[in-house]
């Protein structure tokens, strides 16, 4: 008998109609995390700093007749009073109103060694992958109370750099950070047991994705040199790794996933 094909995996039907944000969804991993949602029947709000492209992907999912649909909110998640702002305005439009799932994706880095790097870049990481995450969370976990939500799920988009300190000296406060985010998954998920919340907690790890990332941070020759070095993800695999997480029956707890392409050693 042949072998059938593997299925795709699919949000289960009680995500359908309902609300998700996803932070740091104007590029990269976010950006493809939105449309999914959408084209999965969610209504979505997709918040970054520049807006632009997400404007432009809501304009273009509604013209498809996508069964879901985004909102394009601006937010600076290092910002306490822009978080604050964003959940206000979730919580006061009626086509919204809630939050069912949380997809904290906006993060950076910066080229700071500790021996030789500036503060400013130091505390700029530190504000978006660590503080934005955490006030999103929070207010996330809030609101999902608020409203009653019993099967709410909040996933962090972290980096292998969240588990293993890399190589290059410029890389070793953006492990710092992004170690802080492993634990305060751990963190997160006690307190949810502790409070005997049905609320999930998941984290996916991925390597090298080929995104706006890497350029950001490296500049765009080194960030070319490094994709050209391998076949490094897209940010379409961490996607299909947050749909197999929200698929899970809501007894079981997708908890890590860490994700890296082949070819990659460390």
């Amino acid at each position: 008998m042949a072998a059938s094909a593997t299925p795709q995996h699919a949000i289960n039907e009680r995500w359908k109609g309902r609300v998700a944000l996803v932070t740091g969804a104007s590029s990269g991993i976010g950006y493809s995390v939105a449309r999914a949602l959408v084209e999965r029947g969610m209504k979505v709000v997709g918040c970054a700093r520049n807006i632009a492209s997400l404007k432009e992907l809501s304009k273009k999912l509604k013209g498809q007749e996508q069964p879901g649909s985004l909102t394009a909110i601006t937010c600076d998640v290092s910002k306490e009073d822009q978080v604050a702002a964003m959940f206000q305005q979730i919580r006061q439009d009626p086509n919204l109103g809630r939050v069912d799932v949380c997809i904290n994706n906006a993060g950076l880095c910066n080229t700071a060694p500790l021996l030789t790097g500036e503060p400013s870049q130091w505390r700029e990481m530190f504000e978006v992958n660590v503080l934005g995450l955490m006030m999103c969370t929070q207010q996330s976990y809030k609101l999902m109370e608020e409203k009653e939500v019993k099967d709410g799920h909040i996933i962090l988009v972290n980096s292998m750099a969240g588990v293993r300190v890399p190589k290059s000296p410029g890389g070793h406060c953006y492990a710092a950070s992004k170690f802080a985010v492993t634990a305060i998954k751990e963190g997160l998920r006690n307190e949810l047991r502790t409070n005997k919340s049905p609320i999930r907690i998941s984290e996916v790890c991925p390597g090298i994705v080929q995104s706006q990332f890497h350029p950001r941070c490296l500049g765009q020759t080194r960030a070319n040199a490094l994709f050209s070095n391998m076949k490094c993800l897209q940010p379409e695999d961490i996607t299909n790794a947050i749909l197999y997480m929200l698929d899970a029956p809501p007894h079981v707890e997708v908890n890590d996933v860490m994700i890296r392409p082949t070819e990659q050693q460390n």
